[in-house]
């Protein structure tokens, strides 16, 4: 891995976490998997909604898949947003058909990863969100493989730019 593989990124409001995610959809290519983790109320699937809104998928489509489990989305990419929150075990992660999805050409956000470690890709995206207050966060992003790598770049290039 390239010495980019971490970086950390402050976003003091909504706005920046906001142009945060879309320049993630943005840079993400196919079959890449998201990991993302932190407290209740962080902003998970907020960001997840920006995200898509960067891959093409219409914003008011994206909503918190916790009782659902999964949602599925068109955009240039497919997306496959995941709630791992209320899973017993990674068992029933694998009853979802998750293993056909992170295999697949479309991208997966997972929200609550750390319940479904064991059983993600190798190479993929983990994305920590803590809260800073009421719309400050802290994004701790972290590239596990070459792939994700090159999205982590694309991120940090761009976050230079803006």
């Amino acid at each position: 891995m390239s010495a980019s593989a971490s970086f950390l990124v402050h976003c003091f409001d909504e706005s920046q976490t906001h142009r945060l995610g879309v320049l993630l959809g943005e840079s993400l290519t196919e079959g890449l998997v998201i990991a993302l983790m932190g407290n209740l109320g962080a902003g998970k699937t907020r960001f997840v909604r920006a995200a898509a809104e960067g891959l093409g998928v219409k914003q008011v489509t994206v909503n918190s898949p916790t009782f659902v489990l999964i949602h599925e989305y068109e955009g240039r990419l497919p997306v496959y947003h995941f709630d791992t929150y209320r899973l017993k075990d990674i068992d029933e992660f694998f009853e979802l058909g998750a293993d056909e999805y992170l295999h697949s050409s479309g991208v997966c956000f997972i929200e609550w990863a750390e319940r479904v470690q064991e059983a993600l890709p190798r190479d993929r995206l983990e994305i920590s969100i803590t809260s800073e207050g009421e719309t400050a966060r802290l994004f701790a992003l972290r590239a596990l493989g070459p792939r994700s790598t090159v999205v982590l770049d694309a991120i940090r290039r761009q976050l230079a730019v803006d």
